[in-house]
Parts: structure tokens; sequence; C-alpha cells
């Protein structure tokens, strides 16, 4: 990892109305709209969906430093992320971040183990330790 503190620039540009292109240095532009609960037309990325993603990301990339780190062996992660937006305090924020994990290992392997490395995982995921919403994770190892 290189020295702290890091920094992400990003660069948002739009019209009176239509998308939003989201750029950043080194990467390709993204598209971005309000989602279809928001009036918007729901077939782009939204703050919303990309939020969401990021939880996901984060957990999916902590858990291989993880494994890595630990020696876990494994074959395949699937994420699946759901955030729930509704008022609290009197504002719209997002009030949980549900993740359900399919974790596969080789067969023989310890169940139990890799299930407390995912719940490390998710301790660990640097995006989701900055949002006030609480994540729970739902974990499942199944072997080869």
């Amino acid at each position: 990892m290189h020295e702290l503190p890091h920094r992400y620039a990003v660069q948002a540009t739009a019209r009176t109305d239509g998308e939003v292109r989201l750029s950043a240095a080194g990467l390709p532009p993204l598209a971005s709209a309000a989602p279809r609960e928001f009036e918007g037309p729901g077939d782009r990325w939204s703050p919303e969906t990309l939020l969401v993603a990021a939880v996901a990301d984060c957990f999916v990339l902590s858990f291989r430093a993880v494994a890595r780190a630990s020696k876990l062996d494994w074959a395949s992660l699937d994420c699946d992320a759901e955030g729930v937006l509704d008022r609290a305090e009197g504002k719209l924020r997002f009030t949980a971040l549900n993740l359900r994990a399919r974790l596969v290992v080789p067969r023989g392997s310890d169940a139990e183990r890799a299930r407390r490395l995912l719940e490390k995982a998710e301790r660990s995921c640097l995006v989701s330790s900055s949002l006030l919403a609480p994540v729970h994770l739902e974990a499942s190892v199944l072997e080869e």
C-alpha cells in the first residue's frame, strides 16, 4: 500500500438535462443518471447504485487481501449487495447495506475458517466503514 493519505479525484460534468459524465485520470468515462425511483431513466448507473456497488466491490477486494494474507485457497466469491434508502433523522439516507456472499472453496476446506475470513473482510472494508448505514453480511461457504 502507498503511504497515506490517499486522494481520489473525480470530475462530474452535466447539462441542464440528461446524463452526468463521470471521469477520472486513467479511467474510462462513466455515464450516470438519477435512478427510476427519483424520476430518472433507470438505465444508467446512479449515485445510489454506485455507492452500493462500491460497498460490494470493496468487500470482495478486502476478502481477496484477507484470504491472501491468511493463505486461504478459494475458487470464487459472488456477492449480491442491496442498499436500503429510507428517511432517517429527518433526511433521506441509506439505513442498511445487506451483503449476501457465496464463497466456493476446494473440497475438504475449513468452512468455518473461511466464514470467519468473510466476516473479517466485511469489517475491513474501508468504504462501508466510512458510511453511517450498518452492514449486514449473510455468508455461505460451499465446496467445489
